[in-house]
């Protein structure tokens, strides 16, 4: 039998409140202690879990406190997958927040609501969020199309700041995916921006 995937977007309350953007969920369980060496192997790991306008899935997902170390949740507009070699995401980057795993569930939450809002400035430029559950931290992480314009890259961090109500404490780090395919790392030699 053919594995369907759950679209929700006929649904006759998406007309009631419609949305700009639709959304598509993508899950990463990976096995502890083991990296992923190459993006084809990487892309394979990647199942979308459903494509949707959002308000009638988003009460049966998880928290994130319930998910296993180390899991990936990638929240990217439709059509965009999560990969950096993606062509909307190949020339941007992404910031990158740490979190202590008591209050991440809710800054994810807060994110994910900004994003399916279109609530953040620049959101035209933003491609999806990740959520990187981790053994000692939480990472989330906020794509965006064009790490060469510095203006919308400081724009969207100062509005996810802004929207997150980011204790002072917090600090972003920028990196742009091409350093992430040099370096094989989404969250090593980060530019800190504040």
């Amino acid at each position: 039998m053919e594995k369907k995937e759950l679209d929700t977007t006929n649904n006759a309350n998406a007309a009631l409140h419609p949305l700009k953007n639709k959304f598509v969920l993508w899950y990463t369980r990976r096995t502890p202690g083991v990296r992923n060496h190459t993006s084809d192997s990487y892309e394979d790991s990647i199942k979308k879990i459903v494509h949707f306008r959002f308000w009638v899935c988003y009460c049966h997902l998880s928290r994130p406190s319930a998910l296993p170390v180390p899991t990936d949740l990638h929240l990217f507009k439709e059509g965009i997958r999560p990969l950096w070699e993606d062509s909307a995401n190949c020339n941007g980057g992404k910031w990158i927040i740490r979190f202590n795993k008591v209050v991440s569930g809710r800054f994810w939450e807060d994110l994910v609501l900004a994003l399916v809002g279109d609530q953040l400035d620049y959101g035209d430029d933003i491609c999806g969020a990740v959520l990187s559950i981790r053994f000692n931290e939480d990472i989330v992480s906020v794509w965006n199309r064009n790490a060469s314009d510095n203006q919308a890259i400081m724009g969207l961090r100062d509005s996810i700041k802004r929207h997150l109500k980011l204790p002072h404490g917090y600090v972003m780090e920028y990196k742009p995916h091409d350093a992430s395919l040099r370096d094989n790392s989404s969250y090593r030699n980060t530019w800190l921006r504040g």
